[in-house]
């Protein structure tokens, strides 16, 4: 019997180990039948699944144009390619969703998928939250970015639904580090710009006029911004705004203060503060014993890492200048109390942010009506 492995569940170190055999399945939706995969595959004895595009292809309930959707999707079939493994396909559920190039595999599922998000969403704050599925030290699993902001943001939507919704986690972003650790994606800066702009242009078209994206990848912070950038040009009366990462308010920032334990540098990737969200959310992930605390980033004082970066300069040195493991701080601090209290932080933060982008779009539009509909 085939054994399904999900990927990203996996440290960088595993998916260095696995055999550049094994069988990958890049999921365009879900509800395929796992009998289904391994008889089209052979019924081999290892298959990874690595996690599932949730929308943006036709029929998916949140569409985009098929060369922008296909565009990403060749990306990240390409980057696990590009690492060896020698069978790597997406699965899509008829022929024709994406271009045909990619290497695929159509298996037929009843899914039926719902419209994202709702049409009774239309004057809420839509959450957007992207995740990643990248190198997180030998610790912790790949999945850690998903997991993290989409708790975030199921939390906000679920604390304030009369304010917010949120569509599902989108669990692949931008790594321009990724040929340095194994199991690490890159969807591509302008790949990952025009989807997700293509996103915003769907849903401005379905009347949604608030947006809000939430990244648990700081990879991702500059092309959000650019997305929303572009998103306010072509759309005058709407009101998108993204942020970095999160805890970033004032209030979040004094939570991190009030419970951290190691000093600046100690909170920057696989570190004190995402260890202990996942210890909190998903611990069976967390593999504290092989955490290596690398606090030895080459710093100056206008460039240095820490959760809220510092200093004048922007810049992107290779990540193997500052850490063998792929850790930007100390995760061996992680506990579960500390990532309790700043997830719920972090949950009461971006339903305060959501509040105030209802008051942006209102005040705005009594300045600027825009064209009647």
């Amino acid at each position: 019997m085939t054994e399904f492995f999900p990927f990203d569940e996996l440290t960088f170190p595993e998916v260095a180990a696995l055999p550049r055999q094994t069988h990958l399945l890049l999921p365009v939706g879900s509800g395929f039948d796992d009998k289904a995969l391994a008889t089209a595959l052979g019924n081999p004895e290892r298959v990874g699944v690595c996690p599932a595009l949730p929308f943006g292809w036709q029929g998916s309930g949140l569409e985009t144009p098929k060369p922008i959707f296909s565009a990403m999707v060749r990306n990240l079939v390409g980057n696990m390619i590009e690492d060896g493994f020698t069978d790597v396909r997406a699965v899509v559920a008829s022929s024709g969703l994406i271009e045909s190039d990619i290497p695929q595999l159509v298996v037929k599922n009843s899914r039926q998928n719902p419209l994202l998000p709702a049409d009774t969403d239309r004057n809420k704050v839509i959450l957007i939250p992207v995740g990643h599925t990248e190198q997180h030290a030998y610790h912790s699993p790949l999945s850690t970015d998903t997991i993290i902001i989409d708790a975030i943001c199921n939390g906000a939507a679920d604390m304030a639904p009369e304010v917010c919704a949120t569509l599902p986690v989108y669990p692949y972003g931008v790594s321009t580090h990724r040929r340095y650790f194994a199991g690490t994606f890159n969807v591509g800066g302008r790949a990952f710009e025009d989807f997700w702009g293509a996103v915003v242009d769907t849903l401005v078209g379905r009347g949604f006029s608030r947006f809000y994206f939430n990244s648990g990848h700081g990879g991702n912070g500059s092309f959000l911004v650019t997305v929303i950038k572009y998103a306010g040009e072509r759309h005058l009366t709407i009101f998108a705004a993204t942020t970095w990462l999160y805890l970033n308010s004032p209030e979040g920032i004094a939570a991190l203060e009030s419970k951290r334990e190691s000093p600046i540098g100690g909170m920057g990737h696989a570190c004190e503060l995402e260890t202990s969200l996942i210890l909190a959310l998903r611990p069976e992930l967390i593999h504290l014993d092989r955490a290596v605390d690398e606090m030895n980033f080459i710093s100056t004082p206008s460039y240095y890492m820490d959760w809220i970066e510092g200093g004048a300069l922007v810049a992107n040195p290779p990540w193997a200048d500052d850490t063998a493991t792929g850790a930007y701080g100390a995760g061996k601090l992680g506990t579960v109390e500390k990532g309790r209290y700043w997830l719920d932080v972090a949950i009461r933060e971006k339903v305060s942010h959501c509040h105030e982008i209802h008051e942006q779009y209102h005040r705005r539009r009594a300045v600027n009506p825009g064209p009647p509909r």
